[in-house]
């Protein structure tokens, strides 16, 4: 693959921000077609897909935010000179070609484009049908601003595919896929685990998870956890599931006073058995497979743990390895908490909302990765890249 000058790269940016802008009304009037055509019932998806001026502003923030940030392609990782005399230098390097797949958000088309774009790779961008004609616009642009400063179009590509022809393209891709990132639920991580024939970053399962210590300062773990499940239920950094110790004081008053304020806020609670026991009106819990939903929805189980111990074991058990966060006043156990929950990001006193690329310092983010291998959390600039070495020799043999 040919590697572009930053300069070039940063041109082509520019070029975009300056076409969204003036075809901004455009942009919404074609995502008001996507509206219309949607089913509101699924209030999360609808959030997702609306795009307003203040969405196409953070667009083009995105974009300036991706322009402004060093070139991540060949930055120097390490080298050395060995008794050999080889000289042997390590490098990042694009992956290549990356696809990814995604429902819902046409802004995914602009940040996943740009990243990928900045970071010297192909794109292949498989959007949702629910925001076909807010995609194929936004690509439009992309390839305007590509072929305005000399490049192909191929660079940043969006397929018209349904599910079957998705099922093909990933068996038998028209060139080699380097990376895929299924950005979405279980089924959609299965489906491409399963038709694949490259390496695949899961992202976007959340299921997260909050643990209240026995001496939490009940005044902010109630202001984290209504932040944390209404802010934003469609995030998949959005709490699900909050962990209550039996031996904090004042346990029933607490556990109906929280009850109470998640309730006014509109949520609906469903309890475990314990918790049933001070809130008899709640749904207890149907069946274990509930611990490991997702719900983005204005939904969340409230359970009883004995303590610190039993809820790391509980998040580990059953959350998406995305969030998780501890309430304590107490650095000790929020330490152990931090260094024995296996989740990509783990707070203390601290909302799960924060996971966010932006929110963390990365800037722009491809997907949040719950998976370990090549990088774990916030998908950004930097971590798009692989790494290449490079071997200097003077007619050296190995013997």
């Amino acid at each position: 693959m040919k590697l572009l000058n930053t300069t070039v790269k940063n041109k082509v940016l520019g070029s975009m921000m300056k076409i969204i802008d003036r075809e901004r009304a455009n942009i919404i009037k074609e995502n008001k077609k996507d509206l219309e055509a949607f089913n509101k019932e699924d209030q999360a998806l609808y959030d997702r897909l609306i795009v307003n001026h203040d969405k196409v502003d953070g667009m083009i923030r995105a974009i300036e935010e991706v322009r402004e940030q060093d070139d991540p392609v060949g930055k120097l990782k390490s080298e050395v000179v060995l008794e050999s005399g080889l000289k042997v230098t390590n490098k990042t390097a694009p992956f290549g070609t990356i696809m990814i797949i995604y429902e819902s958000r046409p802004d995914v088309t602009i940040e996943a484009a740009v990243l990928a774009f900045k970071a010297n790779n192909k794109i292949f961008l498989k959007g949702g049908k629910e925001a076909y004609n807010s995609n194929v616009v936004l690509e439009k642009c992309w390839h305007e601003a590509l072929e305005a400063n000399g490049l192909s179009k191929d660079w940043i590509t969006l397929l018209h595919i349904n599910r079957q022809e998705t099922q093909e393209f990933l068996k038998h891709p028209p060139e080699q896929l380097d990376l895929i990132v299924p950005r979405g639920g279980e089924r959609l991580i299965r489906f491409v685990k399963e038709h694949s024939t490259c390496a695949v970053l899961v992202s976007g399962r959340g299921n997260n998870f909050l643990y209240v210590a026995e001496d939490a300062d009940w005044e902010k773990a109630v202001k984290v956890i209504l932040n944390a499940k209404t802010d934003k239920i469609s995030g998949c950094n959005a709490l699900d599931k909050v962990l209550i110790d039996k031996r904090i004081p004042g346990y029933r008053d607490k556990v109906k006073e929280l009850d109470k304020i998640l309730e006014a806020a509109g949520v609906e609670v469903l309890v475990d058995r314990n918790i049933k026991q001070t809130l008899g009106q709640r749904t207890e819990i149907p069946n274990k497979d509930i611990w490991y939903e997702e719900f983005l929805a204005l939904k969340i189980v409230m359970a009883a743990v004995d303590n610190v111990d039993e809820a790391i074991a509980m998040i580990n058990e059953y959350s998406g390895g995305h969030s998780a966060s501890i309430l304590t006043e107490n650095t000790d156990k929020a330490q152990k908490f931090m260094e024995q929950v296996d989740s990509a990001a783990v707070y203390h006193n601290a909302s799960t909302r924060f996971t966010d690329g932006g929110q963390m310092g990365v800037g722009a983010e491809l997907a949040i990765s719950t998976d370990k291998l090549h990088h774990r959390g916030p998908l950004g600039l930097k971590q798009l890249v692989t790494n290449k070495y490079y071997v200097f020799g003077d007619g050296h043999i190995r013997t």
